[in-house]
């Protein structure tokens, strides 16, 4: 199987685009075209395809969505570092994928949508998957150059700290974190102490009632027989009367003295016939059960009483846990549990100066921790800045800046607050306690100075391409595009860059958008962008341009579309190839008639 790469490019109405197809090849891809045609739209349609913000106003006029679509085969080594993401997300069909299909579509209201091998993703699933597939490098990152924080980030990359980097940004974390704590403590000490106050009353308030479960129940039903209590004497007294009667002459049977009296009737009766014996028993039955009736009433009766010093404790209670219920709770199990999740607040606020002291541990620990991890990280800086300065200048000596002299940067700075590293404390950050920068002295006899204080246009352009180059040589990231980055050099030392570029072509599929006919006399394949105009509707075109094809482009680009145009461009192709090893192929077939573009 061959090494991973970007395979297709499909594009459909974006900016000027109408539909497009680009069919790319391993090694070093160049595309040229006049300026306008579409070129750096491609660079644009790809950043959007690997994340990049949505935007309505990049779909092409009368169109309502622009849609990118890119697939890329996969090797082992990108297959490895695909598959857990792709199983992680449920995007994988099988064990392993040969390829990975990437999708991005845009409508005019700003709003995206991503696939993954057909399945619906996240944006932040797209860019993950697309930073292990696609790294590009443009124009913008001429001008990031001269950002120190750039510097630092370029700086760990090419010392594999991003990973390290990670996980000390967790400690800090952590660190912040504690620290906002004791931030908090400190600062609302005061309004921790009113707090304070305010829970003592209210446990003194709800403990001072000794409440019990169930209490209020009782409490009303207590009022409610204190309250009638005369109606109840006297009803008692009637129940008990027709019940077991009375002492007076005229006194009716009780009800008691009938049920007796019933009783001995069917005990005769039964006796005469037994079937009656059921109903004799049930009269004595309930002959009985009427005479403690009549004792149970007269109990009750004879309880009764009025007491209106009774009744007023019980309103006065009442009205307390009443009072209660306002301000802590519906019933009383609600405010005991309120009083409990008090005690244990004014417990947490008196216990707060112990843990003050268990977060000014912490942070102390964690302090530590960051010193030891960010030491670590700092050694390797400085050893992978000297590694990397010597590299840069030895390509940049290739770009024709033999007497450019660069160097990584490393230093701290002191801080009462900082990590602990040695006997010192240093500020930090995320990123460790270094500050770097990239210092360079393009004359001989000039002193090192930061980067964006000497460096020009054109240099800066070069610098950025012998970052790349090195860092780009231990990057697993199959496909490496670079958007102009000839721009400010001319053309004897595009052809240094092409040849550089195409030497990064050996281990990764490389695309290369250019103006400089030098630089793409390099390319193994050759794409021409152009543009026609007809119905009122603009149209982008994209052709593989074979060797005659290839001669009339780069002459057009030297700006001499003549014999002499022509011949010039035979010679930077004959001096790429010879650079490259290649032989002469004026005799191919193909070579003797042009080929017309293919609309796309």
């Amino acid at each position: 199987m061959g090494k991973a790469m970007l395979e297709e490019l499909r594009i459909q109405n974006f900016a000027i685009i109408d539909e497009l197809e680009l069919n790319l090849a391993a090694g070093f891809n160049v595309v040229t075209g006049e300026t306008g045609a579409g070129k750096s739209i491609i660079i644009d349609a790809l950043e959007l395809l690997l994340g990049g913000k949505a935007d309505g106003g990049t779909i092409r006029a009368g169109a309502e969505k622009a849609i990118i679509e890119g697939t890329f085969t996969l090797d082992s080594a990108t297959r490895a570092l695909l598959t857990p993401v792709l199983r992680r997300e449920e995007l994988l069909e099988g064990d392993e994928a040969a390829f990975v299909t990437l999708a991005r579509e845009v409508r005019r209201n700003g709003r995206s949508s991503a696939r993954v091998n057909g399945v619906a993703v996240s944006n932040e699933v797209l860019r993950e998957v697309g930073s292990m597939l696609v790294d590009i490098h443009g124009q913008s990152e001429h001008l990031s150059l001269l950002n120190a924080r750039a510097h630092l980030d370029l700086t760990d990359r090419y010392a594999n700290l991003i990973e390290m980097r990670s996980g000390l940004g967790q400690v800090v974390e952590r660190l912040n974190a504690v620290r906002q704590e004791i931030k908090l403590l400190l600062s609302d000490k005061k309004e921790l102490e009113r707090r304070a106050d305010r829970l003592r009353y209210d446990i003194e308030q709800i403990e001072a009632a000794k409440l019990e479960a169930g209490e209020e129940e009782e409490l009303r039903a207590e009022r409610n027989r204190l309250a009638n209590s005369e109606q109840l004497a006297k009803l008692c007294a009637e129940a008990a009367t027709l019940l077991s009667g009375s002492d007076t002459p005229d006194a009716q049977k009780s009800a008691v003295d009938q049920l007796m009296q019933v009783s001995l009737l069917l005990g005769k009766l039964a006796q005469i016939d037994a079937d009656l014996e059921y109903e004799h028993d049930l009269a004595v039955q309930v002959s009985e059960q009427v005479q403690e009736l009549a004792i149970a009433v007269r109990r009750y009766g004879d309880k009764v009483e009025y007491n209106p010093q009774r009744l007023d404790e019980v309103e006065e209670r009442l009205e307390l846990i009443a009072n209660l219920r306002k301000r802590y709770g519906q019933d009383i199990e609600a405010i005991l549990e309120y009083a409990e999740k008090a005690r244990a607040e004014l417990e947490g606020i008196e216990n707060s100066d112990e843990r003050l002291e268990e977060l000014r541990g912490s942070e102390t620990k964690l302090l530590k921790i960051i010193g030891e991890l960010a030491q670590r990280m700092s050694m390797a800086r400085v050893a992978a800045g000297k590694q990397l300065s010597e590299r840069v200048v030895k390509e940049l000596a290739d770009l024709r800046m033999e007497n450019t002299r660069f160097e990584v940067e490393v230093y701290q700075e002191e801080d009462p607050e900082g990590c602990f590293v040695l006997n010192k404390r240093l500020a930090f950050d995320a990123t460790g306690i270094d500050r770097l920068q990239f210092l360079m002295s393009a004359n001989p006899g000039e002193p090192l100075r930061p980067l964006a204080k000497v460096a020009s246009g054109g240099e800066t352009a070069r610098i950025m391409l012998g970052l790349k180059r090195v860092l780009a040589q231990a990057d697993q990231t199959p496909t490496l595009i670079f958007d102009e980055i000839d721009q400010g050099i001319g053309g004897r030392v595009g052809a240094v860059v092409g040849e550089k570029l195409w030497t990064l072509a050996h281990d990764h599929q490389v695309l290369c958008v250019t103006h400089l006919a030098q630089l793409a006399g390099y390319g193994d394949k050759h794409y021409r962008v152009s543009k026609s105009s007809g119905g009122g509707r603009t149209l982008t075109h994209v052709a593989a341009l074979n060797d005659v094809e290839r001669i009339e482009e780069l002459a057009a680009m030297l700006g001499t579309l003549n014999e002499s145009g022509r011949q010039s461009a035979k010679e930077i192709l004959a001096e790429a190839r010879a650079r490259k090893g290649e032989k002469p192929n004026s005799d191919k077939a193909d070579a003797e008639q042009p080929r017309q573009p293919t609309l796309l």
